[in-house]
C-alpha cells in the first residue's frame, strides 16, 4: 500500500504543474487588481480581491439600510432608528437589506456581470444575496414568499442577453436554508416602458423617470401574499419603491426588498434628539 505522505505529494504536485499548465496555455489577469491569476476558476477573480468584499458595518436605517452616521438617529416614540428620508416618507416596501456598500471591488463585481457578461459571477453576488435576504427572515413572517427579480426592458434584455437580477435571485435561493418557503416569479412583473439611465438625475428625476415603467401581469400569483424585490444595487431606492408601489396596488399584502449592494450616502443622515432626551455634553456643544 503506498505511503499517505507520497500520494498527497503526488497529488500536490500534479495541481501544481496543472495551475502552471493553465496559466501558460490560458494566461489570464484578475479583472479587478489586475494580478495575474494561478488558479482555474470560471471567475476571473483572484481570491484576495474576493475576501476583500465586506457586508456593511454600522448602524442602519431599520426601513431603507441606508448607513446611520449620527448615534442619535431615532424613530419618535418607539426608539427604531431610521434615517431622514425615512422619517419624512414612509416608503411603499416595509423593509429593505443590501449585502454591501455598492463601491470599489463590490461594484466591479457587479459591472463583470452586468456589462461583460461573466455569467460566474452571479454565483458569488447570489451568496451576498442570499445573506441579505438572511437578515430579513425575522420580519417575512412564516408564509410562503414569491420572490420578484427587478425586470429588464424587453430591448435590454436582448442587447444583454440575460436578466443580472434573476441571475442572482436563482443563485441566492439554492443557499437559502428555507428554500422551499420562496417561489421565484419572473413574469409576474414586466417593465412595460424603457427608461433612460438614472444615473446623473435628481431624486425627482430619477421618480418621474420610474413613474409607469412597470406593470403586473399576473396579479393572482401575489393576491394577499408577501413579495420580495430583488435587484443587483439599491441606488436611491426609487426603482425600488416603484416595483412595491405597484405590486402593492395588484394586491401584494406585503413587499420587501433585497440587493446585493447599496449606495451609502457620504452626507451622515441625522435626526436630532429631543433636548430632554440628550446628554449634557451633547446639550452644552449645540449651545454653543
Amino acid at each position: 500500500m503506498p505511503d499517505k505522505s507520497l500520494v498527497t505529494c503526488f497529488v500536490s504536485r500534479c495541481n501544481g504543474v496543472a495551475a502552471a499548465l493553465f496559466a501558460t496555455l490560458f494566461p489570464s489577469d484578475c479583472r479587478l487588481c489586475g494580478i495575474p491569476l494561478t488558479n482555474i476558476s470560471r471567475l476571473p477573480v483572484c481570491a484576495e480581491c474576493l475576501s476583500t468584499l465586506h457586508p456593511i458595518g454600522g448602524g442602519l436605517c431599520s426601513v431603507c439600510g441606508e448607513r446611520l452616521i449620527s448615534p442619535y438617529a431615532f424613530s419618535s416614540g418607539d426608539g427604531v432608528p431610521l434615517c431622514g428620508l425615512c422619517r419624512r416618507a414612509e416608503p411603499p416596501f416595509l423593509k429593505a437589506a443590501a449585502y454591501g456598500s455598492y463601491e470599489g471591488g463590490l461594484r466591479e463585481l457587479i459591472h463583470l456581470l452586468k456589462y461583460s457578461g461573466v455569467r460566474p459571477a452571479a454565483n458569488v453576488l447570489g451568496r451576498m444575496l442570499a445573506e441579505a435576504i438572511s437578515h430579513l427572515e425575522p420580519v417575512l413572517g412564516e408564509d410562503p414568499v414569491v420572490v420578484i427579480p427587478v425586470p429588464l426592458h424587453t430591448t435590454k434584455l436582448r442587447q444583454r442577453g440575460f436578466n443580472q437580477s434573476e441571475l442572482i435571485a436563482r443563485a441566492a435561493l439554492k443557499l437559502l436554508a428555507r428554500r422551499e418557503r420562496y417561489c421565484l416569479a419572473t413574469t409576474v412583473l414586466q417593465r412595460q416602458r424603457e427608461t433612460q439611465s438614472q444615473i446623473g438625475l435628481s431624486r425627482h428625476q430619477r421618480r418621474e423617470n420610474m413613474r409607469g415603467a412597470f406593470a403586473v401581469k399576473q396579479a393572482d400569483e401575489i393576491k394577499d401574499k408577501p413579495v420580495l424585490v430583488v435587484d443587483d444595487v439599491f441606488t436611491t431606492g426609487t426603482t425600488a419603491a416603484e416595483c412595491a408601489r405597484v405590486l402593492r396596488r395588484a394586491g401584494a399584502s406585503k413587499v420587501y426588498v433585497a440587493t446585493v449592494a447599496r449606495t451609502l450616502k457620504i452626507e451622515a443622515q441625522v435626526v436630532a434628539r429631543p433636548e430632554s432626551e440628550q446628554e449634557p455634553a451633547v446639550l452644552a456643544a449645540n449651545a454653543s
